[in-house]
């Protein structure tokens, strides 16, 4: 048995902590050690983003560490630095609502996870910069962060598109455009001749200006593989939803519309 902890509840509920067992093996972790500071380390970053709007809360980031996990797995990269950057690769995120975007949640969570690292008594600087450069290159829209330059800022940039698409990607998608008061669904061209944050900011813009383009984005070969089957799920629903909206779906009897 692994003693790393998987981290459930939902943000401002209880917290419960239970064994992870490893179901594949992997590399070993230079960094094992650390494993006994990751419960404590969640508990920080679950309490930070207990005030992120769903798309980015504690339920998001829990989706990103399993993912995470797997991808290490597969892909052979080190497990206690993907699992640590996981966790905390969106802890910047309330700074980056706070002002609307000026801040970028990337770099800012890359300066916040080494302040924590050390907080639970982590000093290895060379184990903190792991981690940080994982969080400061996670992002999609690139700003101050650059390229993921390791297996595991790959594989955790990776986790966190992935969980952007396919069903789960489509349910934020929705989540979003209803907490900014946009319409359920419009054409293409109201979405692609529309700005952010308006009332034609819907789910299936963002599916046409972001979503769509995600699997080609993606760096691990095993990203690549599940991005594949995501976004056909979402080129199906969109397909439906655009025919469903039109009355395109609806066939009388005989099997042809009147």
């Amino acid at each position: 048995m692994i003693h790393m902890a998987i981290l459930d509840g939902r943000s401002g509920g209880p917290l419960t902590i239970r064994p992870f067992m490893a179901r594949m093996p992997s590399m070993k972790s230079k960094h094992a050690h650390f494993q006994e500071q990751f419960p404590q380390l969640a508990e920080r970053a679950r309490e930070i983003l207990c005030a992120s709007p769903a798309c980015h809360d504690w339920d998001h980031t829990q989706r990103v560490l399993n993912l995470a996990r797997h991808l290490a797995r597969v892909e052979g990269a080190d497990r206690i630095v993907v699992e640590f950057a996981a966790v905390l690769h969106d802890v910047g995120r309330p700074d980056e609502l706070a002002d609307q975007g000026r801040t970028c949640h990337a770099q800012r969570g890359a300066e916040i996870a080494e302040r924590l690292l050390g907080e639970v008594g982590i000093a290895d600087g060379a184990f903190k910069t792991a981690v940080s450069d994982c969080v400061r290159t996670h992002r999609y829209r690139r700003r101050h962060g650059g390229k993921p330059a390791s297996v595991e800022a790959e594989v955790v940039f990776d986790a966190d598109k992935l969980d952007s698409i396919g069903a789960v990607g489509i349910g934020r998608a929705f989540h979003f455009a209803g907490r900014i008061g946009a319409r359920l669904h419009n054409t293409r061209e109201a979405a692609l001749n529309s700005e952010s944050y308006s009332r034609e900011d819907s789910a299936y813009r963002e599916f046409l200006v972001k979503l769509q383009h995600i699997r080609d984005c993606m760096l691990t070969r095993e990203g690549r593989r599940i991005a594949t089957l995501r976004h056909e799920f979402m080129v199906q629903f969109f397909d439906r939803i655009c025919r469903e909206a039109n009355g395109e779906d609806v066939e009388v009897e005989g099997g042809s519309n009147q």
